[in-house]
């Protein structure tokens, strides 16, 4: 009898063809002699009429900018990039990464972290967005550099504007200064500085070369086929390397198109105008776009197929199904036909549903430090409760599993940084033997797809050794739609040393209102609800998994970029009940 290969066996016999690609020089120069005059980048103008940008543009605007930067001495030298998302900061990123060693920093972060950043990278120019730029202009003091060059996307008429890097460039390489083409990119060494708090506190310097990234957009392309066609809608942060990597390298190397969100607030109509047909998300996003939808559905529908805060898709009428997929198409722009979900765990039940509606959603898992996928649901296969399968030339395993096969996963293949900036006592405890220590927990199964289970850092251990990953008991609690958020946390009580498990939780408000039929609650009702609520969650786990105590916040945890919920500072903060 003929023996049936696992599915991660399988796949490697059916991965889509990529052509080699080993520095990003190379893939804008192939990328533009392909789609010299296709369209790249699709924004709009003052009026708010649409606008688009060819790869040939785009290359020439690479080329002027990196030609100004060499003609300042920037050669091999710190170029930092700091600003929401747009096509400045995506000339900047690869002109700057070609020059000398890009370090994209977080728009977000207080002036000192910038600065500190700034400091530590030895940063020589950092091009960025006027608000960004006033803010460390106004602290220059603390800089050490005093001779670094700020340059404004904005502004239109200073002599270190982003305009005016472009024109001198190209007035530069109009007469003669071939210098930027003439680069050679080693693709092994570090062009790519990123600093990354994660959700465990202190930051780290993450040194990336152009192998690792151009590995994974090469990876990627082979399981998640992107077409010439495709317009990728950019929402999340892009000096996250998630969309930085697969939502504007990948589609640039593709010859599709790219729009960028004007904020969250404009996603709908942003929808509207650009169309788009791939959205990379994380689940926050995704499970905000479901609510919506089923709330519209609930609406819409006769009385008689209507459920509350439920989804009533699939006890539709086969013609109902129908007219309800095309009107959800249209809501969100006409094309979509894929969310790319990374950054946590999306909601099994959720990724159903859109399946169902006949929208593909492939949620990955993966660090900054693999730069950054490292597992992924494919074309080809798909599971809605696993982060996916090994992606082409990167494996994993499991090390040190127990009884449940959970234990650290470990990572190997072309996509693992070149190690921690500066730090070479932690680059050797996270990379041994060429495999590196995620600190993530997780398992395999037979097939050989990976089911994330926690942090090492975050797992609660009992007096007895048993292991409780918070994530777990937090998914129970934020399926309530009743509560926003919530952090699950080990404490000790005075003179026990017994690990007891408390939750910190964000109540819905606005739920919770409707739930008592539009009567605005009191603090009272509020810790009542919670509280059944709780009750309601240890019912569904074992005893030593059980909230023994609970917090109720008055606003939202802080987090990351990506919607992460932090694990430091004043989340940290237990209030007990």
């Amino acid at each position: 009898m003929k023996q049936t290969l696992p599915i991660a066996e399988q796949l490697k016999k059916k991965y889509h063809k990529t052509e080699e690609v080993t520095n990003f020089k190379d893939m804008l120069y192939r990328s533009c002699d392909i789609y010299r005059a296709r369209t790249a980048f699709k924004g709009k103008d003052e009026n708010g009429a649409i606008t688009t940008i060819t790869y040939e543009q785009f290359k020439n605007d690479i080329v002027a900018l990196g030609t100004s930067l060499l003609e300042k001495g920037f050669l091999k030298k710190r170029i930092a990039v700091i600003g929401k998302n747009s096509y400045e900061w995506c000339v900047s990123y690869l002109a700057a990464s070609i020059v000398g060693v890009v370090v994209p920093i977080d728009k977000e972060l207080h002036t000192d972290d910038v600065i500190n950043f700034m400091n530590v990278s030895q940063t020589v120019c950092i091009l960025g967005d006027n608000k960004n730029l006033d803010s460390l202009l106004a602290n220059i003091e603390k800089v050490e550099n005093p001779y670094t060059v700020f340059v404004s996307f904005n502004k239109k008429e200073d002599t270190n504007s982003f305009a005016s890097f472009l024109l001198a460039g190209k007035k530069a390489y109009e007469n003669g200064n071939t210098s930027f083409d003439a680069i050679q990119v080693d693709p092994d060494e570090l062009r790519i500085l990123l600093f990354t708090s994660g959700t465990t506190g202190s930051a780290k310097g993450v040194c990336l070369s152009q192998r690792n990234i151009c590995s994974n957009i090469l990876s990627t392309y082979g399981i998640v086929k992107v077409k010439r066609s495709d317009l990728f809608f950019s929402i999340l942060p892009l000096h996250h390397t998630y969309e930085c990597t697969l939502g504007f390298l990948l589609p640039i190397y593709s010859g599709a198109s790219i729009a960028h969100c004007e904020g969250l607030r404009y996603i709908t109509k942003n929808l509207s105008e650009f169309h788009p047909s791939v959205i990379l998300c994380v689940p926050l996003l995704l499970e905000n776009v479901h609510k919506n939808i089923v709330k519209n559905m609930n609406k819409s529908l006769p009385e008689k197929y209507r459920k509350k805060d439920e989804n009533p898709f699939s006890e539709l009428p086969l013609l109902f199904k129908k007219v309800v997929r095309n009107k959800v198409k249209n809501t969100l722009g006409g094309r979509l036909r894929v969310f790319i979900v990374g950054a946590a765990a999306a909601n099994p039940a959720i990724v159903a549903d859109f399946k169902a509606l006949k929208l593909k959603t492939l949620q990955g898992y993966g660090l900054t430090e693999c730069a950054p996928l490292v597992a992924g649901n494919t074309d080809f296969f798909q599971k809605d409760d696993a982060a996916g399968l090994p992606i082409p030339n990167v494996e994993y395993k499991i090390d040190s599993p127990n009884s449940e096969g959970v234990g650290e996963i470990l990572v190997k293949g072309p996509n693992v940084m070149l190690g921690y900036y500066e730090d070479e006592e932690k680059t050797k405890q996270t990379i041994v033997d060429g495999w590196f220590h995620t600190g993530d927990l997780g398992r395999m199964d037979e097939n050989g797809y990976l089911y994330i289970t926690g942090r090492c850092k975050s797992v609660i251990v009992t007096k007895n050794g048993k292991n409780i990953y918070p994530e777990e008991v937090e998914y129970y609690l934020n399926d309530n739609p009743l509560i926003s958020e919530a952090l699950v946390l080990g404490i000790h009580k005075e003179d026990d040393d017994e690990t007891y498990i408390n939750a910190q939780i964000y109540p819905n408000i606005e739920a919770i209102t409707e739930y008592l039929k539009g009567s605005v609650p009191t603090k009272e009702e509020i810790w009542k609800i919670i509280s059944d609520s709780v009750s309601a969650v240890n019912k569904k786990l074992p005893n030593y998994k059980h909230i023994k105590s609970f917090g109720i916040r008055d606003k939202e945890f802080e987090k990351t970029t990506t919607q992460k919920i932090k694990r430091y500072g004043d989340n940290m903060k237990v209030d007990k009940s």
